[in-house]
C-alpha cells in the first residue's frame, strides 16, 4: 500500500544547536524542503519549550554551553518523548551507542551533507508517520502478551507485576511495529525506516536490545524477540489487541 506523502509544514521540528552558523545551514536545508524549525541554543531552554509544545523532531548537538547533548537526550524521553536526531562532531562509537540507547532515532557526524540530514528527518518521521497510521481506530489501541500491557496511544508498557515501564518515543515506535505484525519476520529496514542501510549499521540491533531488557527478554535465549539471523527479528508470541 502506497504510503501518504509527508507534508512537512505540519511536522514541529526544534533545533538545539549553539553554533549560529551551522543553526542557520541545518534550518536552512530543512526549509528549502517546507520544514518548520525553532532554535535554541541551550540545553535547558529546549526542555523548557518541549514542555510547553511537543515536538514532532528534535535535532540535538552534544557539545552544549549549559548541559551535556545526551544529557538533553535523556530528559526529553523521561518527560517529553520524541523522535531525536543526533547532529554532533563526535565521531566515537561510545558515543553513537550511547545516544542510540538513550532513545535516540539515528546519528549523524559534522561536517554533514544538508541533503543526507533531510533524508534522515524524512526517514523518521516516516518511521512515526506508518506507526501512527497503523493504530487501531477506536478502542483498538491496547496490545496484550505474555503478562504485558501496552497502551499504544500513551505509549505506556505495564509488566506482568503492575510496574509501568519507561520507554522512550523510539523505543514505543519500534514495539508497537512489532506487535502489529507478530509471528511475522521483519527485516531490519522494515524496523528501522524505508532508507537503505549501511551493512555495518547496527542501530536498530542496539534498540532491540535495548528494548528486550526493558521487556526482560532473556538476550541469549529471548522468548519474545527472537533474532533469526540473516533476515530480522520476530515477535513470537500471541498479542491479543482490545
Amino acid at each position: 500500500m502506497t504510503q501518504s506523502p509527508i507534508d512537512p509544514s505540519q511536522a514541529r521540528i526544534f533545533v538545539l544547536e549553539d553554533d549560529p552558523e551551522v543553526a542557520r545551514l541545518i534550518c536552512m536545508s530543512l526549509g528549502e524542503y517546507g520544514f518548520r524549525c525553532e532554535q535554541m541554543r541551550a540545553g535547558r531552554q529546549l526542555l523548557e519549550r518541549a514542555r510547553q509544545v511537543a515536538p514532532d523532531l528534535c535535532i540535538v548537538d552534544l557539545g552544549l554551553p549549559d548541559m551535556d547533548g545526551m544529557q538533553v537526550v535523556r530528559e526529553l524521553q523521561d518527560g517529553s518523548p520524541c523522535a531525536v536526531l543526533i547532529l554532533t562532531g563526535r565521531n566515537d562509537v561510545t558515543d553513537r551507542v550511547l545516544g542510540l540507547e538513550l532513545g535516540a532515532d539515528d546519528y549523524i557526524v559534522k561536517p554533514f551533507e544538508p541533503r543526507e540530514l533531510v533524508a534522515r528527518v524524512r526517514s523518521i518521521l516516516r518511521r512515526y508517520q506508518r506507526a501512527a497510521s497503523a493504530e487501531p481506530a477506536g478502542e483498538r489501541s491496547t496490545a496484550r502478551f505474555a503478562g504485558w500491557t501496552f497502551d499504544a496511544n500513551r505509549h505506556a508498557l505495564v509488566a506482568p507485576d503492575g510496574r509501568e515501564v519507561s520507554l522512550s518515543a523510539a523505543e514505543a515506535s519500534l514495539l508497537a511495529t512489532l506487535l502489529r505484525r507478530p509471528n511475522k519476520i521483519l527485516s531490519r529496514e522494515q524496523l528501522l525506516g524505508e532508507r537503505d542501510l549501511d551493512p555495518f549499521d547496527r542501530s536498530i540491533d542496539v534498540r532491540i536490545s535495548r528494548l528486550r531488557r526493558k521487556l526482560d527478554d532473556d538476550p541469549q535465549t529471548p522468548r519474545l524477540i527472537k533474532t533469526v539471523y540473516g533476515a530480522g527479528y520476530l515477535f513470537s508470541v500471541q498479542v491479543e489487541w482490545a
